[in-house]
């Protein structure tokens, strides 16, 4: 089967889902692992010893550790993220040559043998090579963003796919409360800032307070064909 081969410059859609669908984050010791993990394995230098300090001091960034290090050299611009139980989702501009085929194998490896140390298991945590789509078309590149951001709705809110949400201001406090994306970051909350770098998108659509705005109403005049074309759902 053909596979895309990234671009500099180009941004994708990247996801992937826990083995036989099972859960890949368990608690939030996993999530904010795997968030540092985002941050860390983006860069060519090599990976510092992450079982070492994971737990150390705290920085600014919540519930991550301060670690001293030499500046990074990244591998990508890490657009987007969102964490859901058994999957995630990423929106990723390559920076360097064969730099997202460098991130994700070091970040699947990377989490994978974590998770088998902490739960004592063996074997792949991941349902195979990651799955990777091209936003070169105006309206996935304008739309993505909202999706991935929406996803945590799936929980409480699972009919928001077929626009049959009826309490639309609890549904968007929800999703500004979730602290395992990058959208509180995009709307002026401090959580993870250091792991995105949001000032190519947050210039495209003017600002914190306008994108909040934008995807509030994306939400409410969702297309759900817009819905099945941005990415196979997979939860």
């Amino acid at each position: 089967m053909y596979r895309i081969k990234p671009v500099i410059g180009e941004i994708y859609h990247i996801y992937n889902r826990g083995i036989e669908q099972r859960n890949i984050f368990l608690d939030d010791d996993d999530r904010l692992r795997f968030i540092h993990d985002l941050f860390e394995f983006n860069d060519e230098n090599p990976t510092i010893n992450l079982a070492y300090h994971f737990g150390q001091k705290q920085s600014k960034e919540v519930g991550l550790p301060k670690i001293e290090r030499v500046p990074r050299k990244l591998l990508i611009d890490l657009l987007i993220f969102c964490l859901m139980p058994n999957h995630f989702h990423l929106m990723i501009k390559q920076q360097k040559e064969g730099g997202i085929t460098a991130f994700m194998r070091k970040l699947g490896t990377g989490y994978t043998n974590y998770f088998n140390k902490k739960y004592n298991r063996v074997g792949h945590l991941l349902q195979g090579k990651y799955k990777i789509v091209h936003a070169n078309q105006e309206s996935h590149f304008i739309h993505l963003p909202y999706y991935i951001h929406l996803n945590p709705l799936d929980a409480d809110f699972p009919e928001w796919r077929e626009r049959k949400i009826k309490n639309y201001k609890k549904a968007m406090k929800f999703i500004e409360n979730y602290r395992w994306s990058s959208f509180q970051d995009y709307i002026g909350i401090k959580n993870f800032p250091s792991v995105t770098q949001r000032e190519f998108l947050l210039k495209f659509f003017e600002g914190p307070a306008q994108y909040k705005k934008d995807v509030a109403n994306w939400l409410k005049n969702i297309d759900p064909e817009e819905i099945k074309s941005l990415g196979s759902r997979t939860s």
